[in-house]
C-alpha cells in the first residue's frame, strides 16, 4: 500500500460499481467495503434465483473486494446485511453460513424498502488486514 491515508480498491472480478462509489477503500489494516448486491461479474446484471443465489453471488464479489485489499472473508470483524423481505432471513443465513462456517463476524441484519438493481439482499463487511511477518 502506498504512504496515503486511504487505498481505493478495485478487484479486477467485480462486477462495475452502479454509482459513483469504490467497491472498498482500505486505510492502514482496515478494509471497509461498500454494500455489494448479487451482480454476475461477466455481465453487471443480478444473478437469477432470488435471495439464494444473490447472498452466494454477493459474498463472492465482496470476498474479491477483500482480497484486493490483502484480506479475507477469514478476516472480517463486522457485517452489515440488508434483506428486502426478513422473510428471507432463513435462506440468506443458510447461503451466509456456507461462506463463515467457524466463528463468524458480529453482524446486523436489517429489513429495508428496495435496493439497487432490484436486489433482495446487500452486505457490507469490515475487515482487518493479518500483520506480516516480522510486523
Amino acid at each position: 500500500m502506498d504512504s496515503t491515508l486511504r487505498e481505493l480498491l478495485v478487484p479486477e472480478s467485480a462486477p462495475k460499481p452502479l454509482g459513483p462509489y469504490s467497491h472498498g477503500v482500505r486505510s492502514g489494516r482496515w478494509v471497509f467495503t461498500s454494500g455489494t448486491i448479487g451482480n454476475d461479474p461477466a455481465t453487471g446484471k443480478l444473478v437469477a434465483g432470488g435471495v439464494v443465489a444473490e447472498t452466494r453471488q454477493a459474498l463472492t464479489n465482496l470476498g474479491g473486494t477483500l482480497r484486493a485489499g490483502g484480506t479475507s472473508l477469514a478476516q472480517v470483524l463486522k457485517t452489515t446485511v440488508f434483506l428486502v423481505d426478513l422473510g428471507q432471513f432463513g435462506a440468506m443465513n443458510a447461503v451466509y453460513a456456507e461462506f463463515f462456517p467457524q466463528d463468524p463476524p458480529a453482524r446486523s441484519t436489517i429489513q429495508v424498502g428496495g435496493l439497487p438493481g432490484g436486489a433482495s439482499v446487500e452486505i457490507e463487511a469490515v475487515a482487518v488486514v493479518p500483520e506480516a511477518d516480522g510486523d
